[in-house]
């Protein structure tokens, strides 16, 4: 039994450590990384999954970016520990955080992803929306969490600049 919860300050290091595990060496060099730099994820959208031990089984962060000139929301990255894979934990990790990011008036979500994998939680390729190269365009997909969300939304993807304080 996993419980899903907002990542805190604690959770950063063990999450990262997460993503490590079940990513490629070099995964912080991927195009969608750049749009990350120096910005930070959106509160209460990063959610962690810990078993009723505390160990973390799963985690998944949105980010900030602009599509054009509208605002979106950036999935990724999302990962399951390798012993909790197969429970359903990502598929319940993407319901919630869709569920919270609708909630918070959150019109629109982007991701780089296998379009098969993520047809179910409604995500489908994006027309006219450019991700940083090099960025397979097939693999650019997007949810609607308001009904025409990205009807008018095109142009390149970029990431939100934060104010230097």
């Amino acid at each position: 039994m996993f419980t899903l919860r907002p990542e805190t300050p604690d959770d950063w290091w063990e999450v990262e450590n997460l993503y490590d595990t079940c990513f490629a060496p070099g995964r912080s060099a991927l195009s969608s990384y750049r749009l990350r730099d120096e910005v930070p994820p959106v509160e209460g959208l990063c959610v962690v999954a810990r078993d009723g031990d505390g160990i973390l089984g799963a985690a998944i962060r949105y980010w900030p970016v602009l599509v054009g000139a509208d605002k979106a929301l950036l999935l990724g990255p999302i990962a399951v520990h390798p012993t909790a894979q197969g429970e359903g934990l990502g598929s319940s990790l993407i319901r919630d955080t869709l569920a919270r990011a609708a909630e918070a008036g959150h019109k629109r979500v982007i991701l780089v992803g296998d379009a098969p994998y993520y047809a179910r939680f409604g995500f489908k390729p994006l027309q006219g929306v450019v991700m940083p190269p090099p960025t397979n365009p097939d693999r650019v997909l997007g949810v609607e969490l308001v009904s025409g969300a990205w009807q008018n939304t095109k142009g390149p993807v970029s990431k939100v600049e934060t104010p230097k304080g």
